[in-house]
């Protein structure tokens, strides 16, 4: 399969999950039934296009914390290079209620002793994490998203 075939995949993957995602209140089933999963909007880097892609998030406070494992692969996912550029993020989450809430967020990478807990937190919490880290050079980012009402594009 072609790098352009896979990303189409991927692609397709994603936006199937993000449909039953939002048409079932946050909660999707197959592979990641029961996972916390977000759906993040965020400008490409290179196009300017919008973009959004689930990525699993634990809560820390106030804070929403994502994980850059792109599954283990040896690249960081096109996402994280968006936030870097425009650290503004639109972020969708479900409710208690079977809702999906929307709201506007500023996202900080972590760094240093914060990003090895957090990370090691992850992966006691889904021990896949840790694989991903295992299975990768990079080291994987951890992301949190702050909820920030200035941050709406």
């Amino acid at each position: 399969m072609t790098e352009p075939e896979q990303r189409q995949d991927v692609q397709e993957f994603n936006r199937r999950i993000i449909e039953e995602f939002r048409a079932n209140g946050g909660r999707v089933g197959g592979m990641f039934e029961g996972a916390p999963l977000v759906l993040l909007t965020t400008l490409g880097a290179r196009t300017g296009n919008r973009r959004t892609t689930p990525a699993a998030y634990a809560r820390d406070g106030e804070r929403l914390l994502v994980f850059a494992s792109n599954a283990g692969g040896p690249a960081h996912p096109a996402w994280y290079f968006n936030l870097l550029a425009d650290n503004r993020v639109t972020v969708e989450i479900g409710t208690e209620e079977g809702a999906v809430r929307t709201f506007a967020a500023r996202a900080e990478p972590l760094r240093g002793e914060e990003r090895d807990h957090q990370y090691a937190l992850q992966s006691a919490r889904a021990p896949g994490f840790a694989a991903y880290q295992a299975g990768t050079d990079r080291t994987i980012p951890v992301i949190a998203l702050i909820p920030d009402p200035t941050a709406v594009r």
